[in-house]
Parts: C-alpha cells; structure tokens; sequence
C-alpha cells in the first residue's frame, strides 16, 4: 500500500475546499482516507491554508508521496514566520484626584 498525502475535495459547487489527508493512493480523490493533515481554502486572500507539519512529517518518514498542491503549501508554511500571540498590558490603574 502507497500512501499519499493529496487534497480532498469539500465545498460547494463553485466554492471549492480542500481537505489535506493522508490516503492509499488507490483510492479515489474524495474517498477513503487514513487521517486528516489540514485544510486549503483557495479562494481565501490571507490565512487560507492549516497543516499539520509534526503529522506530514511523520507520515513522509514512512515513506508518504505528497502532492504537487500539498508540497507547495508546505513549502509555504515552512517559510511563513508563525503568528505570535499579543499579549494584553495589565490594566493600569487610573489616577483617581481625591480633594
């Protein structure tokens, strides 16, 4: 068994998107699949994809064939800088006048 790690159709007619999962590669485009990896959404302008890089990893050590789509991406993800979480300033406390 070959597995492959494709893109699975999902969406509307005319809105499409896309499911990245881990796959036999017997298996047709919207079929069975063996684990979900992320998603792409292609008509999205910003944030219009989500992988699971630790999981990719770990599948392409057992010998898993990505797609020409799915490459690109995590190529893409791999050069994107992660989005690090702002953190609030405490609340400072305000200057009461007392007479």
């Amino acid at each position: 068994m070959s597995v492959k790690i494709r893109c699975r159709k999902t969406g509307a007619n005319n809105d499409p998107c896309f499911r990245i999962v881990a796959t036999d590669s017997r298996s047709p485009r919207d079929g069975k699949y063996l684990e979900i990896l992320g998603w792409y959404d292609p008509k999205k302008a910003k944030a219009n994809f989500h992988l699971k890089l630790e999981r990719i990893a770990a599948w392409k050590s057992k010998g898993a064939i990505l797609s020409e789509t799915v490459r690109s991406l995590v190529k893409k993800a791999k050069t994107v800088p992660m989005a690090t979480p702002i953190s609030k300033k405490a609340a400072e406390p305000k200057n009461v006048a007392t007479t």
